[in-house]
């Protein structure tokens, strides 16, 4: 049974808390943070879970979350989360490294046939039969006080989370799956996943079908100056400026503030505030030289016959995901095996487990290795007989 739920405001408490997670093989964890104005999440709330501990951090009451940093990056303590993406980008920020290991839940759910990106919530319901409120999920986690209704909706996300993960990880075991799992969960935890660089911030953003190669490199300058605008003021990238503004700043390339009032979407005090810096950046990123130039990313063309290619694939990839109740999502997406089908090699669906479950079949079918054909309503997969100058 889990103690009353642990409310940590002061640095004893969480001395006290931390003494007790130190003993755990493993922790739930998440994160409550706000994003909408900043450009980097701001931590509000830090939920730890054991099957015998339940407690939320205040971080913004705390002048210091070392004990618990200590804990979060010990590598002999499991940290499990539920898409722990945006949860390990914010340990990033504090640490300038993800914590390790974790176990995500999402990800284990995807390669044991619970669907793809599935929810907490509905994992939840699907694995413990426990119907979770969500009355609390647009809180405004940076103000204070919290509320009691608030803290038991935070707890609860990491309160269940351990059942979950207990259940998970034995179906793992059970399956011979566990090893699936670490390959995703190393690049998961890939240092590279959560690093920002501002030079390829352009690649980002839409609308920029319609570009030139000259207007790109601009864009490119503006998206990189607005990066290091964002970060160093720590607002929002649409605070700066949003895209659109960028796409037709780069497309008109206006040279002065008479110019940039003539940009639609760019605020009078924009111009004021950055009109400078944007002349100046436009200006230097026209005197580039022309090889030094973005090309536009290549349209994915597929014809009539290279399509229909791609729904045989995919046929053959849901098959094998239902025939090893798995995610067909976690095999591929369609937009792997139109790159395969394009001659990309380096797709996730060629190497490890996913090239035993379905790649190399894949491949053969590409080759005109194998056959499908139906029987019964099912998909029949058979060598093929080989060709006569292959005889």
């Amino acid at each position: 049974m889990h103690e009353d739920n642990l409310f940590i405001d002061t640095p004893q408490a969480l001395a006290a808390l931390c003494a007790q997670l130190n003993t755990s093989e493993w922790i739930a964890l998440d994160t409550e943070f706000i994003r909408e104005r900043t450009y980097y999440p701001r931590l509000c709330l830090l939920q730890v879970a054991t099957p015998c501990i339940v407690a939320c951090i205040d971080p913004l009451a705390l002048e210091s979350l070392d004990p618990l940093l200590d804990i979060v990056y010990d590598t002999s303590i499991t940290k499990v989360l539920h898409a722990a993406y945006q949860d390990l980008e914010i340990f990033y920020q504090l640490q300038g490294e993800p914590p390790r290991p974790v176990f995500d839940t999402q990800i284990a759910a995807s390669l044991l046939g619970f669907g793809e990106q599935i929810g907490y919530g509905s994992l939840v319901q699907q694995v413990l039969n426990v119907q979770l409120k969500k009355a609390h999920s647009r809180s405004d986690w940076c103000a204070r006080p919290l509320d009691a209704a608030q803290l038991r909706y935070a707890a609860d996300d990491v309160r269940y989370l351990c059942s979950v993960y207990s259940h998970l990880r034995h179906l793992l075991i059970h399956k011979a799956r566990l090893d699936w799992l670490t390959e995703d969960l190393a690049r998961l935890c890939d240092p590279d996943n959560y690093q920002t660089n501002a030079h390829d911030a352009w690649q980002r953003i839409g609308g920029t079908q319609q570009l030139s190669p000259r207007q790109l490199g601009i864009l490119r300058a503006l998206a990189a100056w607005r990066e290091q605008e964002a970060a160093s003021r720590d607002l929002s990238r649409k605070w700066v400026l949003a895209d659109p503004v960028l796409v037709d700043l780069a497309r008109m390339a206006p040279r002065d503030r008479a110019a940039l009032a003539r940009v639609r979407g760019l605020q009078k005090y924009q111009v004021e505030r950055h009109g400078s810096a944007i002349i100046a950046v436009i200006g230097a990123a026209l005197q580039e030289s022309e090889s030094t130039w973005p090309k536009p990313p290549p349209k994915r063309v597929l014809s009539t016959a290279q399509e229909a290619t791609v729904d045989m694939l995919m046929a053959l990839v849901r098959r094998q995901a239902a025939l090893h109740e798995v995610s067909p999502a976690a095999l591929a997406t369609r937009s792997a095996l139109e790159r395969l089908v394009l001659g990309d090699a380096d797709v996730p669906v060629l190497h490890g487990w996913r090239a035993q479950i379905v790649g190399c079949m894949l491949q053969k079918m590409l080759a005109g290795q194998i056959r499908v054909s139906l029987h019964n309503g099912a998909l029949r997969i058979e060598e093929a007989a080989p060709s006569k100058d292959q005889a």
